[in-house]
């Protein structure tokens, strides 16, 4: 046998025969550290006895070992309780648990640190937020989920804070979400006259909603859906195979819409070209369409040669005379209207139809015009926009958020309805929407996430309905039947032609012929 072999035997051995020395000798080392602590103890109640109690103490001591030592078997039992004692003593103690980290604690402390430099008044003798402050004074209230994120939360800042400037709210803002978590959305509620604040973590809209015919009435276009606090009404949506009740976000328009256009501005990839698909599905059963595509990139190639759909334009030449014919089309209807009111008779049919213009992208058309020297296809979109309502022509604008400075200014005084799609800064969002976002936004959003202002309203979170295009082989096949459902389809051997409507002699008088 090797020498490695018999080391390695002899660890073995000794490691063995110390485990069973420690197994044996374990109740001899309990009762002695039992004994040492009963000794320690003694010498400490020696220690602490005053001096002129010590010789009582002893006298005390000696004459009750003298009554046991003259016990029956006394020192026997003397010496068992000492020993049960001494071994209850130096039983091994379980160590304390380790204290639990406080989620709450850590979360909000470092909150409070961070508000520290914007709501702290280092010249107030008591300040809310201080260096040395803890949260508890300036936190009311919080919440937080089973995931261990900020849910609710309700604090006091000072008086002397601005919280009537957008500036100073966003930041305030902004340092909120960035320790709460930035992957969620946060409404912020601003009580100006007690100053309070109330943060609250909003829950995710569902983004399984695909197209489909909304229960609505003629005139109301459903923009998407958002929450209960965007809307009180909901109607019933087929959501995954099921159906359920969502709030909708609807935009009416028509003669007496308070807001009879809109405008669409969103981050590439988001959504706005989906959402004029949506709103084209939802108006074809009720009117006819007018389709300019700036970009070219045939995103609403599959509303061409479709029954009510007048033409799709990628083209400046094509995009030009489809909104020249526009103008005219409402100047046309204009007094063809005026006419049918002052001879006390009903409006022509082809005048109360409402026609919808859906522009994506024209900004790019007024870049290339500019470069031709043309003329701007926005400024034929005047007439329209200005005399729109009252024609029953509804303009419809989608555009990049990065254009939003090339789009014209009459374009964005006429559009009171707005939608933003996409991740937007605040100062962005404000831009596009006329007011600030009392809402932030979250890090990363899906497709179709954005938020729509109608009018002077408050804005509202807004989700689009999944509406692809079906021309598009990569989209799901259930969201392009979905689609290939609602798109109008004309059988010429079973469908009659369309009766000819007959016009007023003023009216037929002030009617242009279409220019295609």
């Amino acid at each position: 046998m090797s020498l490695t072999r018999h080391l390695s035997r002899g660890r073995d051995l000794a490691r063995t025969a110390g485990d069973h020395a420690s197994d044996m000798f374990a109740p001899v080392t309990v009762i002695g550290r039992g004994l040492r602590s009963h000794a320690d103890w003694a010498k400490a109640r020696w220690a602490a006895t005053p001096k002129e109690r010590r010789g009582p103490t002893i006298f005390l001591t000696a004459a009750m070992l003298l009554g046991i030592a003259l016990l029956p078997h006394g020192p026997l039992f003397a010496l068992v309780a000492l020993m049960a004692s001494a071994a209850w003593v130096g039983r091994a103690p379980k160590a304390p648990p380790a204290p639990q980290v406080d989620t709450a604690d850590l979360k909000l402390a470092a909150l409070y640190a961070a508000l520290t430099p914007y709501l702290g008044g280092f010249d107030d003798a008591a300040p809310l937020y201080g260096l040395d402050g803890q949260y508890k004074t300036a936190f009311d209230s919080w919440k937080f989920d089973d995931e261990g994120r900020l849910a609710a939360l309700e604090l006091r800042y000072p008086p002397y804070f601005t919280d009537t400037e957008p500036a100073a709210r966003a930041r305030i803002e902004q340092v909120v979400q960035g320790k709460a978590g930035r992957a969620r959305e946060y409404l912020f509620d601003w009580d100006e006259e007690s100053n309070r604040l109330r943060v609250s973590a909003l829950a995710p809209l569902a983004i399984d909603i695909v197209a489909q015919p909304f229960v609505t009435a003629p005139g109301e276009i459903v923009l998407g859906f958002t929450d209960g606090r965007g809307s009180r009404r909901t109607i019933p949506v087929d959501q995954g195979g099921v159906t359920s009740q969502q709030p909708p976000v609807v935009w009416r328009t028509g003669a007496r819409a308070a807001e009879p256009h809109l405008l669409a501005l969103g981050a590439p990839g988001y959504g706005t070209s989906t959402l004029l698909r949506s709103i084209a599905l939802q108006a074809l059963p009720h009117g006819d369409l007018v389709v300019i595509d700036g970009a070219g990139t045939g995103e609403h190639a599959c509303l061409v040669n479709r029954p009510g759909v007048h033409t799709v334009e990628t083209s400046l030449h094509g995009a030009l005379a489809a909104l020249e014919w526009a103008a005219q089309e409402t100047e046309r209807r204009l007094a063809a209207l005026n006419a049918a009111r002052h001879h006390g008779v009903a409006a022509p049919a082809d005048v109360t139809r409402p026609l919808w213009l859906l522009l994506d992208h024209p900004t790019e058309l007024s870049e290339l015009a500019n470069a031709e020297g043309r003329q701007d296809p926005q400024e034929l979109l005047e007439v329209p926009l200005r005399h729109g309502r009252a024609a029953r022509v509804t303009v419809v604008i989608a555009d990049d958020l990065e254009a939003r400075d090339r789009i014209s200014p009459s374009v964005r005084a006429t559009t009171r309805a707005r939608v933003v799609l996409g991740p937007a800064t605040p100062e962005v969002a404000q831009e596009a929407l006329g007011v600030p976002l009392d809402i932030a936004p979250a890090a990363q959003t899906a497709p179709g996430r954005g938020y729509a202002r109608l009018g002077a309203a408050t804005p509202v979170r807004l989700q689009v309905p999944v509406t692809v295009d079906p021309l598009d082989d990569e989209t799901q096949a259930r969201h392009r039947d979905a689609v290939i459902a609602l798109l109008p389809h004309r059988d010429t051997r079973t469908e009659a032609p369309a009766p000819t409507v007959r016009l007023s002699k003023e009216a037929a008088a002030v009617r242009p012929d279409p220019v295609w």
